[in-house]
């Protein structure tokens, strides 16, 4: 059941009380491809939970690119490690990508928190000309 927030967990088991989980890694990796979703689609600033949750407006780094690119990796670094902890050794590098100038990709490297081991895992990830980010695996 490790492989769920405790928010998705608490809602599963009020809908199917007498369901059993398991430690199903595709399922933890979905769970956290949505979280990282919902964190990194959050205005820094815009949520009671802390004042810290979320990323910066990106937009706003767009006047200044490309030099700003390292402070968006920076940013999107510290935000996972932050509030995703089931994911260990975080690496954000930006993806050049020559035939779509209104979008900036970036590759999500990190291990999964798996019981005795850690299992890499990479996310792709794109920012549109809105600032917002999609998340896959």
């Amino acid at each position: 059941m490790k492989e769920h927030r405790l928010m998705d967990r608490i809602r599963l088991l009020a809908k199917n009380p007498n369901r059993r989980f398991s430690d199903d890694p595709r399922e933890m990796i979905r769970s956290i491809q949505m979280h990282l979703q919902r964190i990194l689609n959050t205005r820094r600033g815009s949520v009671p939970i802390a004042a810290d949750y979320g990323v910066p407006d990106f937009t706003d780094y767009m006047s200044t690119y490309p030099e700003s690119q390292r402070d968006i990796e920076k940013a999107l670094k510290q935000t996972i490690q932050r509030f995703e902890p089931r994911l260990k050794s975080v690496r954000v590098t930006f993806l050049p990508q020559e035939e779509n100038f209104l979008t900036l990709n970036f590759e999500i490297k990190a291990k999964l928190a798996l019981g005795n081991g850690r299992e890499p895992i990479i996310f792709e990830s794109m920012i549109d000309s809105d600032g917002h980010i999609k998340i896959k695996t």
